[in-house]
């Protein structure tokens, strides 16, 4: 589906971001990716040359507009062109601090990442796609935005305002050939969701397993998510199957949400 296609992932961890430049890489794209955490990038970056595929590694927080450009720049140099990009950095409050109500020192770092981070590298992406003769971007949002979470308030306001904004840049640059949608996803199985579980199960004195079947059973198919399923949707709007979709949202969440 992607052969001869050139993709760059951002916040590559070994969750979603690691299960995207794999799914990527086995559809034919060659990728670049791009994650704070050093130690990250040459775990995935060996699992995408094992798939016969070529990949780049580039240390990069979205944050810095200069890391956002060696990033794109380093992907079109080494691999040719730049054709997907899939923004997957993400932050989101501390929740291992107590709450306490509303505080707006907790929303700085989740909307810096989250919606300038992304526009950041949007921005560095654009002259290679444009050199490319179009292409496609895939933001990555959350559940959050319907289900709100007090604590994650930043994050999720973060998440909305990324959502408009891409809808916005479905507009701008549709004329360029270059298509902007969302991925929504809700709850994913991994190493930070299982942390969480444990978090909330300590405070109520039960098993995580406790925790995990209520998340489960308020999915309308009784189970949560992997990051291999989440990247199969990104894959669909990175391909040319979804060639006159852009501007739009897709929720992911087993059916947590019906709208």
């Amino acid at each position: 589906m992607l052969d001869g296609r050139v993709a760059i992932v951002s916040g590559v961890g070994p969750g979603l971001g690691r299960a995207i430049a794999l799914r990527l890489a086995s559809a034919g794209a060659d990728v670049a990716i791009g994650a704070r955490t050093v130690g990250h990038l040459e775990p995935v970056a060996k699992e995408v040359e094992a798939r016969g595929r070529r990949a780049v590694a580039v240390a990069t927080d979205v944050t810095d507009a200069d890391q956002c450009r060696r990033l794109a720049d380093t992907a079109a140099a080494e691999l040719g062109r730049v054709d997907i990009l899939v923004n997957n950095a993400f932050a989101e409050e501390d929740w291992h601090e107590a709450f306490t109500g509303f505080d707006p020192k907790r929303w700085h770092r989740p909307v810096d990442v989250n919606l300038f981070g992304t526009l950041a590298m949007t921005h560095a992406a654009l002259p290679h796609l444009r050199a490319a003769g179009g292409g496609s971007i895939v933001n990555i949002t959350t559940l959050s935005i319907k289900t709100v979470n007090p604590v994650l308030g930043g994050y999720a306001s973060s998440k909305a305002a990324l959502t408009t904004a891409s809808q916005v840049l479905a507009k701008e640059l549709g004329p360029d050939g270059i298509r902007v949608n969302c991925v929504a996803p809700g709850h994913i199985m991994g190493e930070s969701l299982r942390a969480y579980f444990d978090f909330l199960a300590d405070r109520r004195g039960v098993e995580p397993r406790v925790v995990h079947d209520e998340v489960a059973s308020g999915n309308a198919l009784n189970r949560i998510m992997t990051p291999e399923e989440v990247a199969d949707v990104v894959l669909f709007f990175t391909s040319g199957r979804s060639r006159v979709i852009t501007g739009q949202t897709l929720a992911v969440n087993c059916g947590r949400t019906t709208e």
